[in-house]
């Protein structure tokens, strides 16, 4: 096996990674397309599902979001204008909004739990319960060393 001499392997992996986030989130962004929603969309549902039923702090959603987007309020307007949300002031303190997930927007979240673990699955069909747990383990150490 011969090397590479211009190879740089914090280049490379990074290059590899940019790659496959683009081919995974790529076939996410068709599912979701296929429900009439954004990966966001997705995203701020599965976030505010995850909360308490009082409902949830837009800044504990945008500090939870995979993607960063630039505002969340305006990514919550059009949600809220779907029918996905609604949004309430807090009782005990007026400049916190709280938003809540609807009868639809639940609706359109349950209908899309099988079809991602599908897809996770299907992504990730070539390797192994081992290799998958290694990966994982390395994204998070590299997580946490950034």
């Amino acid at each position: 096996m011969t090397t590479n001499p211009d190879a740089i392997p914090a280049r490379d992996a990074y290059l590899d990674l940019v790659r496959l986030h683009e081919k995974l989130s790529g076939e996410f962004a068709e599912l979701f397309a296929k429900h009439d929603i954004t990966p966001a969309w997705f995203n701020v549902l599965r976030i505010v599902l995850g909360g308490p039923k009082e409902g949830v702090p837009c800044q504990h959603v945008f500090d939870n979001l995979l993607n960063r987007v630039p505002d969340v309020t305006r990514l919550i307007d059009r949600m809220d204008a779907a029918g996905l949300v609604t949004r309430e002031r807090a009782e005990n303190d007026r400049r916190v909004v709280l938003i809540r997930v609807t009868p639809k927007g639940r609706k359109v979240c349950d209908g899309l739990r099988q079809p991602v673990l599908d897809l996770h699955e299907k992504q990730f069909a070539h390797l192994s319960r081992t290799a998958l747990e290694q990966l994982s383990r390395r994204l998070r150490e590299a997580l946490a060393e950034s």
